[in-house]
């Protein structure tokens, strides 16, 4: 089901001082800033080679990255995301395996731009898991 890993995902306090030290320290190549108001966050990626880091900071008061800095104040590792060539029959194998898939159960559209669901980090050894179609 597994494809390869898309990215690692960070959560930062402050997106502006993460890119600076990406870019700029260690000479990385990063996006520019996108905003994601239907997963309360703006994103950039860093892109190094085989994979993406994908730098997360919270947008509006609700935003779920605000609820894991308030318990991680200097930020840390937020998900995983694999790809999957189907989300739909991988959704449906999941679940009939007993895995949760957060929220309504429906794929929402990710950063880019293709359909994305998360696992419960329970099921999952502590680590929250982003599925993306392929």
């Amino acid at each position: 089901m597994l494809g390869r890993l898309n990215h690692v995902a960070l959560a930062v306090p402050d997106l502006a001082a993460a890119v600076a030290a990406y870019r700029n320290t260690l000479g990385a190549e990063v996006t520019e800033p996108q905003a994601l108001p239907e997963h309360g966050v703006t994103v950039v990626f860093v892109n190094v080679g085989n994979t993406k880091i994908e730098l997360l900071e919270p947008l509006g008061e609700g935003s779920p990255i605000a609820a894991f800095l308030a318990k991680n104040p200097s930020g840390g590792m937020h998900h995983l995301c694999y790809e999957v060539d189907d989300i739909l029959a991988a959704r449906d194998q999941l679940k009939a395996a007993g895995a949760r898939v957060l929220g309504d159960g429906n794929p929402k559209i990710g950063a880019h731009g293709k359909p994305v669901l998360f696992l419960h980090p329970k099921d999952f050894f502590g680590t929250l898991i982003e599925l993306e179609q392929s």
